[in-house]
């Protein structure tokens, strides 16, 4: 063990001394390195941050929710002339799924409409989302409240004309989330009160997520738009009980569907069943899809910092040529040589990488401060991996030098040097 920490610190020392001594060439050599880990990190820092940056815009709904409608989440083999033609679903299907279909743990119909300025008295704010749906679907999402409550089963159903805004909402409207509740807000030519606040929670990749939007009960929202409005688009969102067969579940869900749409046996179903895994399986192609493409255009880099590690050892071999003669007819074995030498180029590659995973780290700092609150994301994990990487190389670079430089022979060697 002695004898492999010296090698370890003889090594250390010749690789300092060729970064000290040899600068340009030695910074040309790492360059390759540097830019290959600099990539292949920055690549996968990126694609960890957009990939949580995606769960944490969904993070409010459980992986198993179902989202009933006449458009599809993913690819589909019906052609777009048929699709064009399906019918939205309608609050009365909400209804029969409700009583008819088991193991449902929370299901909420949900009508997109139109975004709208919401105005109290001189003080507006513009393009709301305006999200309109049942009492259930805080039985569904998890819609945290700072001030207030969501609307209860009554309001729902005879559509009250109440209101639960965002925190930045609240902000804009009346300076903090306490001061909103009770106020009546202006919107689609209608009064509404405010009953809930929600707590705030930062803008997101995708827009600002619930601050700047507003949940009131969709029987409102069918009042003032009808239900055959082709600026809206409804959908019923399903949360089965936990434990249940997934499939199973869907199978029943379609079949109760297709009955209740008359739908014949030779014909296709005129709705698509979305579940949110789904969703979340494409998320993880796509960005595993990233990675990979990442990683083989970034190898092209390391390919270039390997060769570049493999030309300064071999000039280093050829430089301490004599310096090996004396070692081994001091009695140092063919091993101890390779050792150095594979030593050393590891720690040349290390110190190329760890100069690449610097850059990317500041990256990120500076990248993190433009982007609001989306945040770049460099995981030790892929700082392990970037020197793992690094250390690779580094090995795989130095095998061809080290091993011609433990086989010279003594008396060879020490005769270049005169």
């Amino acid at each position: 063990m002695i004898i492999y920490l010296r090698v370890l610190r003889e090594s250390l020392s010749f690789a300092l001394n060729a970064l000290i001594n040899n600068k340009l060439r030695t910074f040309l050599s790492l360059l390759g390195v540097t830019i290959g880990i600099f990539s292949i990190i920055a690549v996968l820092a990126a694609v960890d941050s957009l990939k949580k940056e995606i769960e944490g815009s969904i993070s409010s709904l459980d992986n198993s929710t179902i989202f009933l409608g006449r458009f599809s989440f993913g690819p589909t083999e019906v052609p777009q002339w048929k699709r064009a033609q399906f019918p939205d679903v309608t609050y009365e299907e909400y209804q029969m799924v409700k009583r008819q279909v088991p193991d449902i743990k929370g299901v909420s119909y949900q009508l997109n409409v139109q975004r709208e300025t919401v105005k109290y008295e001189d003080k507006s704010v513009e393009n709301v989302e305006m999200i309109a749906v049942t009492h259930e679907q805080t039985d569904i999402e998890e819609l945290k409240l700072s001030e207030g409550r969501f609307f209860n089963e009554s309001e729902s159903a005879r559509g009250a004309t109440v209101i639960v805004i965002g925190h930045e909402i609240a902000k804009s409207l009346f300076g903090s989330p306490t001061s909103a509740m009770g106020k009546k807000l202006r919107v689609y030519g209608r009064k509404l009160t405010v009953i809930g606040v929600m707590k705030k929670e930062g803008s997101g990749l995708f827009g600002d997520s619930k601050d700047t939007a507003t949940f009131w009960p969709v029987n409102l929202a069918r009042k003032i738009f009808g239900d055959n409005n082709q600026n809206t688009f409804p959908f019923i969102l399903i949360k089965p009980e936990k434990g249940v067969d997934n499939e199973e579940f869907i199978a029943l869900l379609t079949a109760k569907l297709r009955i209740h749409r008359g739908l014949k046996s030779e014909e296709v179903d005129t709705f698509f069943v979305n579940q949110l895994q789904g969703f979340s399986d494409a998320i993880d192609n796509m960005t595993g899809t990233m990675n990979t493409i990442g990683g083989v255009i970034s190898l092209f880099s390391l390919l270039v910092g390997g060769f570049g590690i493999a030309n300064i050892m071999f000039v280093s071999v050829k430089e301490r040529t004599n310096l090996i003669g004396i070692q081994k007819s001091l009695g140092a074995k063919n091993k101890f040589i390779l050792l150095q030498f594979l030593f050393e180029a590891m720690i040349l590659a290390v110190i190329g990488g760890l100069i690449g995973l610097f850059f990317v780290f500041l990256g990120s700092v500076i990248a993190s401060q433009f982007t609001g609150d989306f945040e770049f994301i460099l995981s030790p994990m892929n700082m392990l991996i970037g020197t793992a990487i690094s250390a690779f190389i580094g090995l795989i670079s130095g095998i061809i030098p080290a091993y011609s430089a433990s086989r010279l022979n003594p008396v060879d060697a020490i005769r270049t040097g005169f």
